[in-house]
């Protein structure tokens, strides 16, 4: 299926709905964005960007760049960082599929956890930020920023472990006895909820943009919604546990000397601001995180098989959903299963 967009309608439409924007302008799609594809638009009037759903038959409820849109619309003016919104579009006939336009955040993004572009004070500031910005993230009141029918009542994992058993089983295409082990124990052994808050669904240090030192934005909102904020502080936690490969996981590291604070030093950083008690309580929301990103990657591996992922990397992202459903039941073993 062809990725084109047809650049002339897109033109025509953003000189209509986004002030300010001038012609003549390109489109270069950025590597990342796994899920829903990601362009830099370069204009006359300056650099957007612009999010879209893929191109093809999608799952229920995936790919909701609407509510991504809604999202930062609501939490940009609250001065939290994300980019700038600027408009959206719901009629698939423009270029193919919906989409929404937002500022250029100047940042940059790492992708391996180590930050060895940095010195250890400014790492330790670094992830000082990345923890202190998802515990503000979980002090705003849904309600008074207008989003308090983002997400449904009730418990959040009771709701999340039902939607990815979903979503797995939507996108299946081989059988792994720990993924039916855990599709059997998670529902079972539910936590009870801290409180509900704006959660993420997918904070990493990827995700986020730094610029100057300086935390510049937050990415990505596709998964978020209203739920239980040790959904999202755990699975941040997992890049402590997650072997250090290059990309995000710290696990192997000497981190002091590498000014990166320990697992303990981040989880009581986080309670100490946001009010939620984390100690001792991972290793069940490990599990439940692992067999989430399974979930994740199973859809994009079905994708491949499909021929609609987005990336360049998704064949080799696919091949990680076995070692992903193995390291979520070790967890929950150690959670009691």
């Amino acid at each position: 299926m062809t990725e084109a967009v047809d650049e002339a309608a897109l033109g025509a439409w953003l000189e209509a709905n986004v002030e300010g924007f001038r012609r003549p302008f390109s489109l270069e799609k950025f590597a990342w964005g796994q899920s829903n594809p990601t362009y830099r638009i370069t204009a006359a009037s300056g650099a957007y960007v612009l999010r879209r759903k893929p191109f093809g038959q999608l799952l229920p409820s995936a790919h909701a760049v609407d509510r991504e849109y809604r999202l930062i619309s609501a939490l940009h003016p609250l001065g939290f960082p994300v980019a700038r919104p600027y408009a959206l579009c719901t009629d698939p006939e423009v270029i193919g599929a919906m989409f929404y336009v937002m500022e250029l955040v100047d940042g940059r993004a790492y992708t391996d956890g180590a930050l060895p572009d940095f010195d250890p004070p400014l790492r330790g500031r670094l992830y000082e930020q990345l923890v202190d910005t998802l515990a503000d993230l979980h002090n705003i009141d849904p309600a008074a920023a207008g989003l308090g029918d983002f997400g449904k009542p009730g418990n959040y994992f009771e709701r999340q472990v039902a939607r990815w058993t979903r979503q797995y089983r939507d996108s299946q295409t081989d059988d792994l006895p720990q993924m039916e082990r855990l599709i059997d124990y998670l529902p079972k052994s539910l936590p009870d909820q801290s409180r509900v808050s704006i959660v993420h669904g997918d904070y990493r240090i990827d995700n986020v943009l730094f610029a100057k030192g300086k935390l510049a934005a937050v990415l990505d909102w596709e998964l978020a919604t209203l739920g239980d904020p040790l959904a999202d502080f755990s699975y941040l936690a997992m890049q402590w546990v997650m072997p250090a490969d290059g990309t995000a996981g710290l696990a192997g590291l000497d981190l002091s000397p590498l000014g990166i604070p320990s697992l303990d030093e981040i989880a009581e950083r986080y309670s100490n601001r946001s009010g939620v008690a984390v100690a001792g309580q991972l290793d069940w929301y490990f599990a439940y995180n692992l067999f989430r990103l399974a979930g994740i990657v199973q859809g994009i591996k079905k994708r491949v098989i499909d021929g609609t992922a987005s990336s360049a990397k998704a064949a080799e992202m696919a091949a990680r959903v076995p070692t992903l459903a193995s390291a979520a039941w070790s967890f929950a073993v150690k959670a009691g299963a």
